[in-house]
């Protein structure tokens, strides 16, 4: 519990000092924002500070520092670290700039941004890129809080893992989805402005009450520097698969899917560091609650807690289990309250803000203005007809979920690292301090290559992983010296 409660201190004071610095170096001012001078009463709307901050957090948020924070406990106390140093020096940094620059550029979204200084081809493939992890996203959680209700109300549980169709999946499916096409196509206030702050607020709340419960408890937990003695869960290396399994909590490209969102709700850029670069510190904390309290289920000593929950032995490799096991014991009735909104709510959120996102990226890139009904319709009618095609082909396929997220986790954190290198040339022409960035960008695509090749292409041994990390470093840093000397040679001529 002393690493715990070290964590949680080191995140308060990144937000407060490193958040400070990322603002001073980004530069906020008084222009007008995109929120103010495009205005249309349906995407571009001035939201209440506190709104659009609640919106945000639940928008990057939620299950996935919930979920991702649970599996990455299996590695042990090293998860803690990548927690604290992932969020203060890359993703809240990532989400702040990315905010801030879909600001600068009248709420671009993240192809745009990321064309804009990688250029054109990179925008284009950015934007099947986008678009298809927004899809999958959106599909994925529809169909994940359909089994949970489906198995509420009376699926047949086992059937259905035999790969059985149940109609309680399609009609709660079906009823998901039409709440997404309703989510997507109203303005962004109607919805999303109303419900989400409640939603994100019983988030925050079960997660601050199991933090109080863990030190009621005070539970004997592995600490920080017993480092990598502590006998992982996992059969995986922590690197490259730590970094890939805790995205959301640690650095996530999904979030910046969403920030332009609500960068064109936004009344002044002052309000960045708080929204931008809170909202990812206040997911962190989340997300390093979490993995305390999964922490205590697999670690606690004499006895995990594991075995000391009916039922919990059974749910050691499914984290929406161990949520409603861990907030029913802990939380009482109320607590399975809480747990119902975090598996099912929560999710939903997630996916009615991804189909939305892909609406504007294709709508702005096929400039169509978004302020008619008509218009809405011509980008969500095949959008929607796509979702519709790959959710049918998940719910007939068994390994169909597995499929799709496993898919998401590797797309989302490839995101980040085109959107962190656009951070990076727009930080250089600039003339600010792009080692803030740098620095990230270079580690997590060492991060996707070596997952990619050695995890999924190839199944290698430790040595190979770390050459293929290490080949990665040299060449990357390698393309940006050779970049940014024939940046500066055209600059001066």
């Amino acid at each position: 519990m002393i690493s715990f409660t070290l964590s949680l201190v080191a995140l308060v004071a990144g937000c407060l000092l490193y958040g400070r610095f990322v603002e001073r170096v980004f530069g906020p001012d008084d222009r007008v924002t995109p929120a103010v001078a495009k205005a249309d009463g349906v995407d571009f709307i001035v939201l209440p500070s506190w709104k659009v901050f609640m919106i945000q957090f639940l928008n990057i948020a939620g299950t996935g520092p919930i979920f991702g924070a649970i599996m990455g406990a299996k590695f042990g106390p090293v998860a803690y670290l990548w927690i604290i140093f992932g969020c203060i020096f890359a993703g809240a940094t990532h989400d702040y700039m990315s905010g801030m620059l879909s600001i600068r550029h009248e709420g671009a979204n993240q192809p745009e941004i990321i064309g804009h200084y990688l250029g054109n081809t990179t925008k284009r493939v950015m934007l099947f890129f986008s678009v298809f992890l927004l899809v999958m996203v959106g599909v994925v959680f529809v169909y994940s809080p359909a089994k949970i209700l489906g198995d509420m109300t009376g699926a047949d549980a086992v059937a259905a893992q035999q790969g059985q169709l149940q109609m309680e999946y399609i009609y709660w499916s079906a009823a998901i989805f039409f709440y997404y096409i309703i989510a997507t196509m109203l303005p962004v206030d109607k919805i999303i402005g109303k419900i989400y702050p409640l939603f994100a607020f019983s988030l925050l709340f079960m997660a601050a009450a199991l933090m109080v419960m863990l030190y009621v408890k005070m539970p004997s937990l592995p600490e920080i520097w017993e480092g990598l003695s502590v006998e992982p869960l996992t059969a995986q290396a922590v690197f490259p698969a730590l970094f890939i399994t805790i995205a959301c909590g640690a650095i996530s490209g999904f979030h910046a899917t969403q920030s332009p969102l609500m960068a064109r709700c936004m009344k002044s850029e002052r309000m960045g560091r708080p929204i931008f670069y809170g909202a990812m510190i206040t997911e962190g904390i989340v997300a390093m609650i979490w993995a305390t309290v999964a922490m205590y289920f697999f670690y606690d000593q004499p006895t995990p807690g594991y075995e000391q929950i009916a039922g919990g032995a059974a749910a050691i490799n499914d984290a929406p289990s161990i949520v409603n096991k861990m907030c029913n014991e802990w939380l009482g009735v109320f607590g399975g309250i809480l747990a119902l909104l975090g598996v099912v709510a929560a999710p939903i959120t997630s996916g009615d803000t991804a189909f939305r996102s892909a609406r504007l990226i294709i709508a702005d890139f096929i400039h169509l203005k978004q302020k008619s009904i008509r218009n809405r319709l011509l980008v969500c009618i095949p959008m929607f007809a796509g979702a519709i095609a790959l959710l049918t082909w998940q719910m007939s396929d068994a390994k169909g979920f597995e499929t799709i997220w496993g898919w998401f986790g590797r797309s989302n954190q490839t995101l980040s690292v085109f959107m962190l290198w656009a951070i990076t040339v727009y930080l250089v022409r600039s003339g600010k301090l792009y080692i803030i960035t740098l620095i990230p960008a270079i580690f997590m695509t060492a991060v996707c290559l070596s997952y990619l090749f050695c995890v999924k292409l190839f199944t290698l041994e430790a040595e190979y992983v770390w050459s293929i990390a290490a080949g990665s470093v040299l060449v990357s840093l390698i393309w940006f010296v050779l970049w940014k000397l024939k940046y500066e040679i055209l600059i001066v001529e």
